[in-house]
């Protein structure tokens, strides 16, 4: 059984390292061999982490209804083992799988019971990252001033811990709630401030999250070229990583650098004075 445990966790090791490079399907091969060894020693906690790690590959996969079956039963799993924590974690998960459906309701719903478990473990570090969750589905259903309220209570978390990419995070996140509202000139100072700690922390990922909105500030504001820019350097990035939005960002740069021919195109020349 010992050796099995053994297994267990290194496989899950295994498909932990496959998962953080974006390699959803070996990823899912190891978490499936694991839960094998989970189910024949009955060992509870490990087959919640392993079942907690195939709901998360799938959620990420796009398999909703699958994920919400695994989350479902490390549920029930957790409740047994009086695993508040865990629980908190969980609801969690299933609230951000609501939430990528579009369900707004149902996702805060489990969020706000989360975020009740969360207070009473004191598990801060969630805590911070269920606050920019609640932010989102505050921004997404119309309640702007509800959502910058979240998203600055995950900022202030974020920085009494320490996370830099949190609070990177959470800059960026307000200032796209201050974009959809035409908030243009408070956007362009978040997201600068976000790129800012990103590149002080060096992660290039998240320096480039805030390009991406500050782009689209100086496009809505006029000031192309400024856009064009930072959208070239946003391309570079998602090329480099093989990230899914290159095809989408790589048509948009072309859309803006075809507005600027034209507009120097139809730029009057300057008379010269003899």
């Amino acid at each position: 059984m010992t050796l099995r445990n053994g297994l267990s966790e290194e496989l899950n090791r295994q498909g932990n390292e496959h998962f953080s490079r974006g390699h959803y399907t070996e990823a899912y091969a190891c978490y499936a061999k694991a839960l094998e060894c989970d189910r024949m020693t009955g060992d509870r906690r490990a087959l919640a982490a392993t079942l907690g790690n195939l709901g998360n590959i799938c959620a990420v996969s796009g398999k909703r209804d699958l994920a919400q079956t695994h989350y479902q039963e490390v549920l029930e799993l957790q409740k047994i083992l009086g695993d508040e924590k865990g629980i908190g974690t969980t609801l969690g998960n299933l609230g951000n799988l609501r939430a990528d459906a579009g369900e707004w309701s149902r996702a805060r719903a489990y969020y706000l019971e989360a975020l009740d478990l969360m207070t009473k473990t004191q598990d801060e570090p969630a805590k911070a990252v269920l606050f920019s969750d609640l932010g989102l589905v505050a921004r997404e259903t119309g309640h702007f001033e509800e959502a910058i309220d979240w998203y600055e209570q995950s900022l202030v978390l974020m920085r009494c811990l320490d996370n830099q990419g949190g609070v990177a995070d959470a800059w960026r996140m307000i200032g796209r709630t201050f974009l959809i509202q035409k908030r243009h000139d408070d956007a362009i100072a978040c997201c600068q401030t976000s790129q800012s700690v990103a590149e002080r922390s060096r992660d290039e990922l998240r320096a480039g999250g805030a390009r991406y909105v500050l782009a689209q500030c100086y496009e809505e504001t006029g000031r192309l070229q400024d856009a064009a820019d930072l959208l070239q350097r946003v391309v570079e990035m998602d090329r480099k990583y093989q990230l899914p939005k290159l095809e989408e960002n790589t048509r948009r740069l072309a859309a803006l650098q075809a507005r600027l021919a034209e507009h120097d195109h139809l730029s009057p020349v300057p008379e010269t004075r003899t």
